[in-house]
């Protein structure tokens, strides 16, 4: 299967279970990896073919800017969720959201989740 990969988004969200992180809020990175067939896009060389990068970024951004989650898992799933069903040629999704500096006792310099869904 190919893989299209966009890394690297970052977003400002308010996402946490602790309450001065739905206040105060605080930047966020996400990676994709969609695995779609690319083969008729190289052929044509046509966008219509292939997977928008720049929709993926808006579907992205509005999720995670979006309504406020306790859990970055929850940010990661509806994540894949919204993705796959925003592009239908897509067959597995890979969501990785990273939250930076997270206010949690001990140093970290990040946490992450990385969840992999794909069509029933």
């Amino acid at each position: 299967m190919d893989k299209i990969y966009v890394t690297g988004m970052e977003f400002w969200g308010y996402h946490g279970v602790y309450p001065e992180e739905n206040k105060l809020g605080q930047r966020f990175r996400v990676d994709v990896i969609l695995e779609t067939d690319l083969k008729q896009a190289g052929k044509t060389d046509e966008l219509d073919d292939t997977v928008n990068y720049a929709k993926v970024y808006t579907v992205c951004k509005e999720i995670v800017e979006g309504k406020p989650y306790k859990l970055i898992e929850a940010v990661a799933e509806n994540l894949a969720s919204e993705l796959l069903k925003e592009f239908s040629t897509v067959l597995y999704c890979t969501v990785k959201v990273v939250k930076p500096d997270p206010p949690i006792p001990g140093h970290y310099k990040s946490v992450a989740v990385e969840i992999k869904r794909g069509r029933t």
